[in-house]
């Protein structure tokens, strides 16, 4: 058992459209959350506003999860992310739902913190859309940490076959491929996750086990 310190950083963001509800993807955080948990890692679970945290309503099983009620729990009242989160974790972890692409890639105490775990080589994992929050993220001298990086995450085409396509602010394997991220992607809706060397990316909600498993295995040789 290790001592490890991760910071896990939601959205705030509850809506596409005034009647399409969304938020955080469930599994895409409480499933990390457990697989870090178990590890004895300290665990600091954050929001970009703080607070409560919406959860899209399709990722809420029918039955309730027993496992995932600790991190449930941790979602009812969140620190708001601030520019001190960027110092004393060993690792930052960002789970997906269509809420980060309105909330991430453009909130700057977000890129900041980012920048400074890069810059301290310290472990960053993102599972489908929370990859957004990496899409403005730079090294101090403005290079892009996702150039040159395997990536992956929630796909174009998985995109269109949710209808959502026309309703997001960019495309994210379009964004990221532009970039110049080496976008690697498994066939829609099965678990595929990678790992460039500090960098751990999965797909969508059915990559979060393995981009969990990446994450633990990094943080382990750390």
């Amino acid at each position: 058992m290790s001592s490890k310190q991760v910071l896990m950083v939601v959205t705030n963001h509850g809506k596409i459209t005034d009647d399409y509800e969304t938020g955080l993807w469930l599994e895409e955080y409480a499933v990390p959350y457990n697989a870090f948990k178990k590890q004895g890692y300290e665990v600091k679970v954050t929001s970009i506003q703080g607070g409560e945290v919406p959860l899209d309503p399709n990722s809420i099983p029918e039955e309730e999860v027993s496992e995932w009620q600790e991190a449930q729990e941790e979602l009812k009242d969140t620190a708001k992310l601030s520019k001190e989160d960027a110092e004393g974790f060993d690792g930052i972890f960002l789970p997906g739902g269509h809420g980060t692409m309105f909330d991430f890639p453009d909130n700057d105490t977000l890129q900041y913190v980012l920048q400074q775990h890069a810059e301290q080589n310290n472990i960053i994992g993102s599972v489908c859309h929370g990859p957004s929050g990496l899409v403005n993220a730079t090294y101090e001298d403005q290079t892009p940490i996702v150039q040159g990086k395997a990536i992956a995450a929630f796909t174009d085409s998985e995109e269109q076959g949710m209808e959502l396509d026309l309703f997001m602010p960019f495309m994210l394997e379009t964004k990221l491929r532009d970039l110049g991220a080496h976008f690697s992607k498994g066939e829609d809706w099965t678990s595929h996750a990678v790992r460039d060397g500090n960098l751990i990316t999965g797909q969508n909600p059915m990559s979060s086990e393995r981009a969990a498993e990446l994450m633990v295995g990094a943080l382990e040789e750390k």
